[in-house]
């Protein structure tokens, strides 16, 4: 059993294979939060609780004879509001009389088999592994609030899921202002205190890793953009000051929602450290009457004591084995060509039937048409929501196209944005009222676009029908999703003005259930989830997008940054990677074409250029690229992630691997930054191998000059390459890089 009652203390034991997750109904009702770390085999940390009069926090009605009891210095599991907790609370609300309090107090438990789900949102899924469900019962017995808890333990992948569920079972209406996914409070802090590290950005630089020591007060990062956003992703990593790559403790919180979000990291009085998270409470509020239910965003939850790589482990294997789709998680990706970089909006049939053959004779496997090809679009300031085929522009109808490209040899991919809606478009001027915009008022511009009200379920229709169509008709087996612009002029004119508070939360409700019933009916159709490039890289998207387009910045140098700090919570196998052309579009930064074919395999590999334009030279490295991606793609896909070495800024490398978990085959990939003359040499050690084993290199690939043999066919002991290391061979020459391919020989 993963979940154990204690009858005799209350004691409720959450355990995974390696790591106890603790906490005690009290008999006075409060739910506390006891202990989350490693195993204690077999033993509760009941004995941690400790009780004292702390000034000016206040106690109970009942308990003013026990003066150390108070909601203010206890370690809860999920805290009411305004009844003397002044932590930051998991939830707030407002009752029919006006008055703000919630005194959730413990009522009952369930023990349950399987994993819960969650009605029209995003969850870990229960797939082949065995978890467990635990849901415990807190009650306001004044308004009749009810909170159902839910714990989701999955033993083998030590990650525990989290949601609530709240309930007005009360007779007047409630109206939530915050409900928070989780709560978790950690009454001791490590030796220096607890640190932080979130992952912040921009359009074209997502999700960099910033650590930060946590002082007295409230750290919080989040976005109200209307999705997760470029600038703070909804996962963070709270650690001790001595934790590394691999060693020391670190918990790791992710949202599995797509929309605004908060992650709040309190320490209190006494050195306490209060984490929540969940919807961001700005501009929320959700509207329950009698009967009604809120569930919140799931939370996704592990502990690693093998630092940060052991930590990124235990996320990358549950969302791929139980978050992405099933029927893609072990697909190979097609190695695509995306028409965008090659030739924008300026394209015809033809054009992109040349494309696809110069793709196809480098070994290419499907052919992506990008923004253009519907309405009257011809720049990005029209046509969006007229998702109608320009027949004219292409010469020809999708089928035709289509299957002139499947002619090839070559899959047929699509660009859509179906969320968005442009003032000159005909769907604008049938439907002005169903663009997101505040009465009286111009609305917000951006990419010369407005959003659409995804809230409303006849726009949901329309996109559906729409998007149907065009499915229906022509072999298509990849949408790719995007969202180019943040949500301003927050306002339904579908919801009543006592309800505005929850358009936010709906519209991301309304995007879930679009993508939903799209999956149910074209379920071959493969769907990668974009934003502007990483503007809604979560977990969230990754339950009906298997891959997600890391960022617009397609410059090697930039990627190894976004994909190292994108690696902290995602697989490789979720980050949309290309190879693009020299200069680069975004930067003008001339790098080798082998560079950019290594990065681009440390996600999902593809091109962004137009082959036609190569230099022979250049095509042969392609095709050795591609070669090289399919003969690593399983690896590439179920492997651990490593990163090696000091963070980038630290150093003049950057460096990482991919070994299986068996340890029979190991990926290590290195990139010389900063070229020094009469440099030093590099000494690289490697992780996840079998330290008993001998290791062959059966491939070693250099991009750059080197005046030094490769080691092909050489052979190392596993302990010798992960405790004595690799040494690089001198490279010379503008950003040059090494792979090499270690294979297990006995």
């Amino acid at each position: 059993m993963s979940i154990r009652y204690n009858a005799e203390n209350g004691v409720i034991s959450l355990e995974t294979r390696g790591t106890l997750y603790q906490m005690q109904a009290d008999d006075y009702g409060m739910l506390l939060h006891i202990y989350y770390g490693r195993k204690l085999a077999g033993e509760d940390a009941v004995r941690l609780l400790r009780y004292t009069d702390r000034g000016f926090s206040g106690n109970p009605y009942t308990r003013t004879n026990g003066r150390g009891y108070s909601a203010d210095t206890l370690p809860q599991e999920y805290g009411g509001c305004n009844t003397g907790d002044y932590r930051v609370s998991a939830v707030s609300l407002v009752l029919a009389d006006g008055s703000r309090g919630a005194e959730l107090l413990f009522e009952d438990y369930e023990i349950l088999e399987g994993k819960y789900t969650i009605p029209g949102m995003p969850y870990v899924r229960a797939g082949a592994s065995r978890p467990q469900t635990l849901r415990v019962r807190l009650r306001d017995r004044v308004s009749g609030l009810a909170a159902d808890l839910y714990y989701g333990v999955f033993e083998e992948e030590d990650v525990i899921t989290r949601t609530v569920c709240l309930i007005n079972e009360g007779t007047e209406p409630i109206t939530l202002e915050k409900a928070a996914s989780m709560s978790i409070d950690f009454p001791f802090a490590p030796e220096g205190g607890f640190e932080v590290m979130h992952f912040h950005g921009r359009h074209c630089m997502e999700r960099i890793p910033e650590r930060l020591p946590l002082g007295r007060g409230v750290v919080s990062f989040g976005s109200m953009r209307g999705m997760s956003s470029h600038h703070n992703n909804p996962f963070a990593i709270l650690c001790a000051p001595v934790t590394t790559e691999d060693a020391g403790e670190c918990y790791g919180f992710m949202l599995a929602y797509s929309g605004n979000h908060k992650e709040e990291f309190e320490v209190d009085q006494a050195g306490s450290t209060r984490v929540t998270a969940g919807i961001a409470q700005e501009n929320f509020s959700w509207r329950l009457a009698p009967g009604e239910c809120f569930f919140a965003p799931e939370a996704i939850l592990s502990f690693s004591a093998e630092g940060f790589n052991g930590l990124s482990h235990c996320f990358h294997r549950i969302l791929r084995r139980n978050v992405i789709p099933e029927r893609f998680a072990g697909l190979k990706r097609p190695v695509l060509v995306n028409s965008w970089e090659a030739m924008y909006m300026d394209f015809n049939a033809d054009k992109l039937l040349k494309l696809a053959a110069d793709a196809k004779a480098l070994d290419m496997d499907m052919l992506v048409l990008d923004d253009g090809w519907f309405g009257k679009r011809d720049r990005d300031d029209s046509g969006l929501g007229d998702w109608y085929v320009n027949e004219k522009k292409l010469g020809c109808t999708m089928k035709q196209l289509a299957e002139k490209v499947n002619a090839l040899g070559m899959k047929f991919g699509l660009w859509v944005e179906p969320e968005m809606i442009s003032e000159d478009s005909d769907l604008y001027r049938a439907h002005p009222d169903w663009a997101v915009c505040d009465p009286g008022r111009k609305p917000v511009l951006s990419r010369n676009q407005l959003v659409l009200d995804m809230s409303r379920e006849d726009v949901q229709e329309y996109l559906f029908e729409a998007l149907g169509r065009i499915l229906r008709d022509a072999p298509i087996s990849y949408l790719k999703w995007d969202f180019n612009r943040a949500v301003a002029n927050v306002y339904s004119n579908a919801l009543p003005k006592d309800r505005q508070g929850e358009f936010s939360h709906r519209f991301v409700l309304g995007t879930y259930a679009l993508l939903e019933r799209l999956a149910e009916s074209f379920p071959e159709v493969m769907i990668e989830g974009c934003a502007g490039g990483g503007g809604r890289f979560d977990a969230g998207m990754l339950y009906y997008c298997p891959q997600i387009w890391c960022s617009d910045d397609t410059d090697p140098v930039e990627r190894l940054e976004i994909q190292r700090g994108t690696s902290y919570g995602y697989p490789a196998c979720s980050m949309g990677a290309h190879v693009s052309a020299s200069p680069n579009h975004q930067t003008g930064r001339q790098t080798p074409f082998g560079l950019r074919g290594m990065t681009a395999m440390a996600g999902t590999f593809g091109y962004e250029l137009d082959p036609g334009k190569l230099s022979d030279a250049e095509k042969e490295q392609v095709r050795e690229q591609i070669a090289d991606f399919r003969r690593y793609d399983r690896l590439l896909r179920e492997g651990r992630y490593y990163r090696l070495g000091n963070h980038p800024e630290l150093s003049d490398h950057q460096a990482w691997m991919v070994a299986a978990e068996d340890g029979s085959e190991a990926l290590l990939t290195a990139v010389i930054t900063h070229v020094r003359a009469n440099g030093p040499f590099i000494r690289i050690c490697l992780k996840g191998l079998d330290a008993s084993a001998v290791y062959r290199v059966a491939a070693y690939r250099i991009s750059g000059v080197t005046f030094e043999k490769t080691a092909v066919g050489e052979t190392y002991g596993g302990a010798a390459l992960m405790y004595a290391g690799i040494s690089l061979p001198l490279l010379y020459g503008d950003y040059p890089s090494v792979q090499i391919y270690f294979k297990k020989e006995r």
